[in-house]
């Protein structure tokens, strides 16, 4: 009959109670700021890298993916080649630069596009699928200076709340061509991949390639020219890599990319030292089953062959060559008088590799 009163009265007490830090006092109320604190909705949530408590456990477990090794070395690939085209391109002493490559969600990254940007819309080919390349405002106007005659040391000019027109729009498709070209020689000793341009937007709602949810890979190249320079992302969805994602997870192994040579060259040995059994066949003929099981112990079996007949040599199933029986001290030879033919060599070397 008394517990309800009490425990009325420690509700009403509520956080004097806890504050008191009086043991057998009850559970700890949380306040609101602690409740978000743990939950990682703080006031801080534009900050993405800052997000902590149960928030930060999700999101990690949306965007963690598995690593590709060799993807890594395809964009230090292009990083080089960007660097050489870029510098032919403007002009200009030109240096690319590989800040981070890490997973995102595609939903995330297009909110966390600075605006205003140019956004390019790339289909690759040979893997039927889209990426994306986007060029901050920085590296717009950088261009633009370069490419019509800026001059060096002095800052470009910039004017914000207005649409790119029509030959800053030109200017930038001509760079982002350039640099789709060098992603295919990036590409190109891993697999033949074609990235062609498909459109290019302002607004990152029109640039949607793939679900809010998806993952995908972000690339951030930092482009510099003297004193001018920008970004430029690159970003393709694990859709769009999924049907080179074994040649991805390949280990560099050299300038040949992935390719073993001690390891081609030892199964090669090992094929050449296979046994295979060779029969020489006298003759062949056909018996009934009943006259076989017949068979008793002194029985003769008359060959239509003369002693001096050819006899076939055989490897399982596979005719080789002829030659004649004869002796060689001690033992029984054939003697080859037939070459073996290419066709035969393949079958034989199918029937060892199966092996």
């Amino acid at each position: 009959m008394s517990a309800e009163p009490a425990e009325d009265k420690e509700w009403q007490t509520g956080e004097a109670a806890n504050e008191g830090g009086a043991p057998g006092d009850g559970e700890r109320i949380l306040n609101q700021d602690e409740i978000d604190s743990l939950l990682g909705f703080g006031l801080g949530d534009e900050d993405a890298s800052g997000r902590t408590g149960v928030r930060a456990i999700i999101n990690s477990a949306l965007v963690s993916y598995e690593r590709l090794p060799m993807l890594e070395i395809v964009f230090d690939r292009l990083v080089r080649l960007m660097t050489t085209s870029l510098r032919n391109f403007t002009s200009d002493n030109v240096e690319v630069s590989l800040d981070q490559i890490s997973s995102v969600r595609f939903g995330d990254y297009l909110n966390s596009i600075p605006l205003p940007a140019i956004i390019a819309v790339f289909r690759a080919q040979q893997l039927d699928n889209f990426g994306l390349a986007t060029v901050d405002s920085s590296l717009i106007y950088s261009i633009v200076d370069v490419l019509l005659g800026g001059r060096r040391g002095a800052a470009a000019t910039r004017v914000e709340g207005r649409p790119y027109t029509t030959i800053e729009r030109t200017l930038v498709t001509r760079m982002i061509e350039v640099v789709l070209n060098d992603a295919r020689q990036a590409f190109a000793p891993l697999t033949e991949v074609d990235f062609t341009l498909d459109r290019i937007e302002t607004n990152p709602r029109f640039a949607a390639i793939a679900r809010p949810p998806n993952a995908a890979i972000i690339v951030k190249l930092r482009i510099d020219m003297e004193d001018r320079g920008g970004k430029l992302e690159l970003l393709l969805p694990y859709a769009t890599l999924e049907p080179i994602r074994k040649m991805l997870l390949q280990q560099f192994m050299g300038e040949k990319f992935g390719r073993d040579n001690i390891w081609e060259g030892h199964l090669a040995s090992e094929l050449w030292a296979t046994k295979l059994e060779v029969r020489a066949v006298l003759d062949e003929h056909k018996e009934p089953l009943r006259k076989i099981l017949d068979l008793k112990v002194g029985d003769t079996l008359m060959l239509d062959a003369p002693p001096d007949s050819p006899v076939a040599l055989k490897c399982g199933a596979v005719d080789l060559s002829v030659g004649r029986v004869g002796r060689m001290g001690h033992s029984l030879a054939v003697r080859v008088e037939k070459a073996i033919a290419p066709a035969v060599q393949h079958a034989v070397m199918k029937l060892g590799g199966g092996k």
